[in-house]
């Protein structure tokens, strides 16, 4: 992994990062169909808030954050970071959201999804970064018993591009794919639910009364596409009879996330989203 920071700051993180990889899950053991031939390296930046931000990603991981024995409610959520499908901005968008989730019982799972418009990149968004975000799902499903998850309970979560990922997910999922290669393959591709913060809407996304039930947040200063489309998604979604909860936040723009130093009524979101699975049922025992 190629780390460009420079100094003392080096050290620290690098040990930082260690831990964190130690952790990591392979979404394919042998390597991503369609890597084959990708040998770069990982390369992590830090922002200038001292966030990390991930790119050439070829070897798709996850990294799960179990809540204890104790607190566990058997729920669960993959947990895809955005970045414009150019990189992944792995910390307010991913790590953040998935250790607070542990800590109020439930498993959160980062996703490091191979980036499609990278440049130079030969991955495609359904081809490779979908693919990837299915396999998480499934990859999830298959280790339930392992990491103490209900199977029926495994949902989606997106920022940004990553809500493009989440919400293709929750439309795409009977469709006709290879011929499974492992067990993995032969779990569920369905999210049990979805949350979309402050997504990429694909286009053309189909709905139903089928779809997964949505959580949809986002701030009313985003760009038209998602401060407006996102509540005309919530509408789609309530004509064709599904379920969804929107929130939108006053006086916000896009990329908030989950951080500690954000303050004002947009904090809460993951707070608001906690209740909506408790409200639904998803986090009882």
């Amino acid at each position: 992994m190629l780390l460009r920071i420079g100094g003392s700051a080096l050290l620290f993180f690098a040990a930082i990062l260690a831990a964190q990889n130690a952790k990591e899950v392979p979404l394919w053991p042998n390597g991503a169909p369609g890597s084959e031939d990708k040998t770069a390296p990982e390369a992590v930046r830090l922002s200038p808030a001292g966030e990390r931000v991930v790119s050439s990603v070829h070897r798709p991981s996850l990294t799960p954050y179990l809540p204890s024995k104790e607190t566990a409610t058997g729920a669960a959520v993959v947990i895809a970071p955005g970045g414009g499908h150019r990189e992944l901005w792995t910390d307010h968008e991913g790590h953040n959201i998935a250790r607070w989730l542990s800590e109020h019982g439930v498993a959160g799972f980062v996703l490091k999804y191979r980036l499609a418009r990278e440049k130079d990149s030969g991955y495609t968004v359904e081809g490779h970064a979908l693919a990837d975000t299915q396999r998480a799902i499934r990859l999830v499903r298959s280790r339930a018993a392992e990491w103490g998850i209900d199977k029926e309970r495994v949902g989606v979560m997106g920022f940004s591009a990553g809500g493009e990922l989440a919400a293709l997910a929750s439309s795409r999922y009977d469709i006709t794919g290879s011929a499974a290669t492992d067990a993995v393959d032969g779990e569920s591709l369905k999210p049990a639910f979805q949350a979309l913060i402050y997504p990429a809407i694909p286009r053309d996304m189909k709905v139903s009364k089928e779809t997964p039930p949505a959580f949809l947040v986002c701030g009313e200063n985003d760009r038209q596409n998602i401060s407006q489309g996102l509540p005309e998604l919530y509408l789609a979604l309530k004509k064709a009879g599904a379920s969804a909860e929107l929130h939108v936040y006053s006086g916000v723009g896009h990329g908030f996330g989950a951080r500690a130093t954000t303050k004002g009524p947009v904090a809460g979101w993951p707070g608001r989203f906690h209740e909506w699975l408790d409200a639904r049922g998803l986090l009882k025992r």
